[in-house]
């Protein structure tokens, strides 16, 4: 449910090694992939081209399935959740690999504690075009668990599907913690790429910049660990230290978003650190100047005058 940069490579990947795959997606892309089939771009990997998917902007036409992907943004959740009702029945496992920390609360809210299994997806993509979606980096990881940290049947099902599929996948037995794991490295990255429009290398090389990134992650891990979550003390340096890793030219889905002025998730990234935080009284100053310097921009509309559009004091 989406086929986007997420569940256009998940999906293609899992329908590359034989699975049967329904993508749902929309517009243009839709129609590309009706056209052409999907094309996975990745230059250190190699491509990956399945020439003829199963693609359609109607989840009701798909029938009963055994596992539902949601990869839609944040703000398509609801109306996700009622367009999949249809396809989702007694036996169907439902997992977002959508980004934040209350997915899951709306899918068991939904769909039922027995339905919902937690995921996690570490990758850099994005649509480079209709049809095509465009791989950057290594990192490409798949975690998924139950929530009551059993390794269960479905999940080594999955487990194993996705280990075929070519894709580095593994089992959490604590999959709130695992969330929050990646909440807190995508929080630091998000916010610090989008509101400096930058990507990460220029970022964590300044002393200043990487200040204000470490407190990003010092303050998001502070606001789960007062929700108890299980997360170590020094676990910001050590996601600090993980972003020295990663590529230079790594940015996030939000930057991307930001600069072709589409809507963004920061109310639901730096904007919910905030709300979390107070809910327990953990103040997260950093993450709130993120969501102030985003505000103009989150619902994807321009700034009502540009810069050569305004009298400039002499």
């Amino acid at each position: 449910m989406g086929s986007g940069g997420l569940g256009g490579l998940y999906g293609g990947r899992l329908a590359h090694a034989g699975y049967d795959v329904s993508f749902i997606a929309r517009g243009a892309h839709l129609a590309a992939m009706e056209e052409r089939g999907l094309l996975i771009e990745n230059e250190l990997h190699g491509s990956i081209h399945i020439p003829r998917v199963q693609a359609t902007d109607d989840p009701s036409t798909v029938g009963v399935v055994d596992l539902v992907l949601i990869a839609v943004k944040l703000w398509d959740t609801e109306h996700a959740v009622r367009a999949i009702r249809p396809i989702v029945g007694p036996q169907t496992t439902v997992i977002s690999l959508q980004n934040g920390v209350v997915k899951d609360d709306i899918l068991r809210r939904e769909f039922g504690n027995a339905a919902a299994m937690g995921g996690v997806a570490y990758v850099a993509t994005q649509i480079a075009r209709p049809g095509v979606i465009r791989q950057t980096g290594t990192m490409q990881r798949f975690i998924v668990g139950e929530y009551d940290g059993r390794r269960s049947a479905r999940a080594e099902r999955l487990l194993e599907a996705l280990v075929r599929a070519g894709i580095q996948a593994e089992i959490s037995d604590d999959i709130r913690r695992t969330l929050w794991e990646k909440y807190v490295f995508l929080v630091g990255l998000s916010g610090t790429t989008a509101a400096m429009r930058s990507t990460i290398g220029p970022i964590r090389s300044n002393p200043q910049t990487r200040a204000f990134l470490f407190e990003l992650l010092r303050e998001t891990v502070a606001v789960g660990r007062a929700h108890g979550v299980n997360l170590p003390e020094d676990y910001a340096e050590q996601r600090l230290a993980f972003l020295d890793t990663v590529p230079a030219d790594m940015t996030s889905s939000m930057h991307h978003d930001l600069e072709r002025g589409n809507r963004l998730e920061v109310a639901w990234l730096s904007g919910a650190v905030v709300q979390l935080g107070q809910a327990v009284g953990v103040p997260t100053p950093a993450n709130r100047t993120v969501w102030d310097i985003l505000a103009l921009y989150a619902d994807g509309r321009p700034p009502a005058g540009r810069v050569s559009d305004r009298a400039s004091a002499p």
